[in-house]
């Protein structure tokens, strides 16, 4: 798509083309479209699709089909309250235990006397299958299954010697189900069995005329005693799954808690799902009254009906950004095998894939009303979920939420709000009973429960940092979209009562009592507990500046933010150590051997910004010292964050490298390839196992290569940076729909590693600067107007 088509509408766009047809071979789109010729083995190899409430992972089998499927409210685990009564007795001495030089002792202080209870959290767990039997399709030929990003419409289709079958899998926001649709292209030939079940140990099944009806209750926590010999609480939740058919000729026949469609020609299958959860307080819900209600709201509806709404719902979002790198006949390859080849061939379509496929990602998995995306978005097989599969909040949740913004997904970010909220609340009086200070805080995971208290042990758990690092979305919400009343009603009391608990719990380094530093905490999740990590006072200094600005532009609160303002200007300085790193501690100790996953105190470099080349070139140039120590390797997620310092260093050509060590195929326990971070053969990111935060953070990665607005001139007004780290591997290629900071939209066209041109609408009438190769165009805007420019205008 040249420059002048890139803000062509929607709307208008849609009418291009029905939403009822199909897209043939030749239409299709590389960049948007993962494909394989054999069905899935391995969970890491089904295709995903999702609402934001329910997810599946679609297998694709031919005799046997399983569609694994969750809904985002099941969790082990009841409401609770967390806090360690009285733990702030001991936190003085945790001080100077650690100023001391014994840690050993304290934190053999802090998990006796200062953690969470229980000392973990709970899990998110799976729901059910959808079991799909096809006794007479064994030997099949023209085998296809696939997954389109722009539909979000998974598909099958081969050919047995009787007729030709498709079946179609979506999973719809509008209508609150899972839809699935099998045709034959032969009148009389389509006979399957469809059946439900659980891995929970309490469920059961039955029939009632056309539908299969699933209920239970969840697992109790897999551990039953923590690591203080106390018991995890019991699983409470309850939940519901209906099954409806619906067929076109031929019957149904009743078997054994199952249903048997016989020489239908089509069939479509309605699945919706419930639990009682209604909040993280309350679980009086009716699994079965919403359940029947939702199925309710789908009998007036066809099959058709229900594919063009979930298309006009799904691509009002995800069109929104188009990226085209460009393409060639490797690109029409299947995935797995353009995943394998990428290190050789570098085709930058498969660059545009996984950018799309994160967008796609967050689309499925976080809408208005929901929870937010967790460490495996909303997708999980496991009843012991790896880390439990909750909100790890000393990166990965935060990074989940990178690309929103920036790739025009501002309305995604809701859920996480919504939990922000929700800490804000539980973590009040984790402030109080653990530190005996006013406002709120939160440590490095909660759950569904909103537990905001340190657990699992005090050398990586007690870190006060994780509900500061939150504030960080919620500003940067304002900041793309100026909604001054989000910002006075939803943002800044959250900001304000996150800033009154670190003014109170800042304390004088004893050796250099003009700093003020944070502790007892740790740099994730290196070094044990400690004081005055680099990383916590990084946070702090953003969460400060945040809450300054934001009453300001409010005009309130005067006297407090003066006390803020006196507080920041004396937290401990970044500082360069004797390997000319970046200091990971006030004390001059870290490791040059070091291949450690975090790289937690470039947190000011990404996704912070008071370390930049053109504002603190020292600071920078210690962070290029601490990355090349720490190598370009890691897990998954690691290695996505690693791409987002390196654009940020203006280094395109490292962060490509970066990307071309993520796009690796990985290891499932099920595959032959090597052990390490990169990618499962479905896409998935693997730690591993499977996190989805590397997916998210390699899409904001790569927008980071392509325009940063994080850096601001001496009024406030951001600037524009413009192909900032484009690397030579991605030489040519356009973008539209990229949000910036100050709320401008923007696309870009680049040739040969050079501009072509730009386009900017100004959705707000604010100052733009537009900066390319150190070149600045500074124009005021009004709202709604769109300027272009073109290479010549930088020279």
């Amino acid at each position: 798509m040249k420059i002048l088509n890139l803000f062509v509408p929607v709307l208008f766009l849609l009418t291009l083309f029905s939403c009822n047809n199909s897209k043939t071979d030749k239409e299709l789109n590389p960049s948007q479209m993962l494909w394989y010729d054999i069905p899935a083995e391995t969970w890491t190899e089904a295709l995903p699709l999702g609402n934001g409430r329910l997810g599946a992972m679609v297998y694709g089998g031919i005799e046997n089909e399983r569609i694994q499927f969750n809904e985002e409210s099941l969790w082990t685990g009841q409401p609770h309250d967390y806090a360690n009564i009285g733990a702030h007795e001991v936190l003085d001495s945790l001080r100077h235990l650690l100023w001391d030089g014994k840690q050993k002792e304290a934190q053999d202080l802090g998990n006796e006397r200062f953690m969470s209870q229980p000392f973990g959290q709970f899990s998110y767990q799976p729901f059910g299958n959808v079991l799909l039997h096809f006794p007479e399709h064994k030997n099949v030929k023209n085998y296809k299954r696939q997954l389109d990003l722009e539909d979000a419409i998974s598909s099958v289709a081969y050919e047995t010697e009787v007729a030709k079958f498709k079946r179609e899998v979506f999973v719809s926001e509008p209508d609150q189900a899972m839809v699935i649709n099998l045709t034959t292209s032969n009148k009389g030939e389509l006979s399957f069995n469809i059946g439900l079940d659980s891995p929970h140990s309490q469920y059961e099944v039955s029939v009632e005329n056309d539908e299969i009806i699933l209920k239970g209750k969840a697992n109790n926590y897999p551990q039953e005693f923590d690591v203080q010999n106390k018991p995890y609480p019991e699983s409470k939740t309850t939940f519901e799954a209906r099954l409806k058919v619906i067929h076109e000729g031929g019957e149904l026949l009743v078997e054994d808690k199952a249903i048997k469609v016989i020489n239908a020609n089509s069939a479509t299958l309605y699945l919706v799902a419930a639990t009682s959860f209604v909040n993280f307080q309350d679980i009086s819900g009716n699994p079965t009254e919403l359940c029947k209600k939702a199925l309710n709201n789908l009998n007036d509806k066809s099959y058709e009906t229900l594919k063009d709404i979930h298309l006009k719902d799904f691509r009002e979002l995800f069109n929104r950004v188009e990226l085209d790198l460009g393409s060639s006949e490797k690109s029409f390859r299947p995935t797995n095998e353009r995943l394998i080849s990428f290190k050789q061939d570098q085709d930058p379509n498969m660059v545009s894939l996984l950018y799309q496929y994160g967008r796609y990602l967050l689309i499925s998995s976080s809408r208005s009303g929901t929870q937010p995306a967790n460490l495996q978005g909303i997708w999980n097989d496991n009843l012991k979920a790896p880390w439990d599969s909750k909100y790890t909040i000393n990166i990965n949740t935060e990074m989940n939420y990178w690309l929103a913004e920036m790739t025009n997904l501002s309305e995604l970010t809701e859920p996480l709000t919504q939990m922000i909220e929700d800490l804000a609340i539980t973590g009040q009086k984790i402030a109080k009973e653990h530190y005996n200070l006013d406002g709120w805080v939160t440590h490095h995971n909660t759950d569904i429960w909103r537990g905001a208290a340190p657990i699992n042990n005090a050398n990586h758990g007690i870190w006060p940092t994780g509900g500061a690092w939150l504030c960080q979305n919620l500003w940067w919400h304002y900041q793309y979209t100026n909604d001054i009343e989000y910002l006075r009603n939803t943002a800044y009391p959250i900001l304000k009562e996150a800033s009154t608990f670190f003014v109170g719990y800042l304390v004088p380094d004893p050796n250099n009592p003009n700093w003020l530093v944070s502790g007892p905490s740790n740099s994730p999740e290196i070094g044990g507990l400690v004081m005055a990590p680099t990383m916590d006072h990084q946070i702090i200094r953003n969460l400060f500046a945040n809450t300054i600005e934001a009453a300001e532009l409010l005009e309130v609160d005067a006297d407090f933010i003066r006390i803020v303002k006196e507080k920041r200007a004396k937290i401990a300085p970044n500082l360069i150590g004797k390997h000319g790193q970046l200091q990971e501690w006030l004390i001059d100790q870290d490791d040059p051997e070091s291949k450690h996953r975090h790289v937690s105190h470039l947190w000011g470099l990404h996704p912070g910004n008071e370390i930049h080349p053109l504002t603190t070139p020292d600071l920078a140039e210690a962070s290029k010292v601490t990355l090349s120590h720490r190598g370009d390797g890691g897990t998954g997620w690691s290695r996505a964050w690693k791409i987002n310092f390196w654009a940020r260093l203006l280094d395109g050509d490292h962060a490509f490298l970066l990307l071309e060590n993520l796009m690796v195929p990985s290891i499932s326990k099920e595959t032959n390839y090597k052990e390490g971070g990169g990618l499962y053969l479905n896409l998935f990111d693997a730690h591993p196992p499977f996190q989805i935060d590397g997916n998210f953070g390699a899409t904001a990665g790569i927008t980071e290569m392509l325009m940063q607005s994080h850096l601001r001139d001496e009024n406030g007004d951001y600037f524009l940076d413009i192909l900032p780290a484009v690397p030579k591997a991605l030489y040519s290629g356009n973008i539209s729909g990229l949000r910036a900071r100050g709320v401008f939209e923007i696309a870009i066209e680049w040739e040969h590693g050079e501009l072509v041109a730009i386009e900017v609408k100004s959705l707000k009438g604010n100052k733009l600067n537009l900066r390319y190769k150190g070149k600045l165009i500074s124009k005021e805007t009004t709202k709604g107007e769109t300027l272009s420019f073109k290479y010549s205008d930088f020279n």
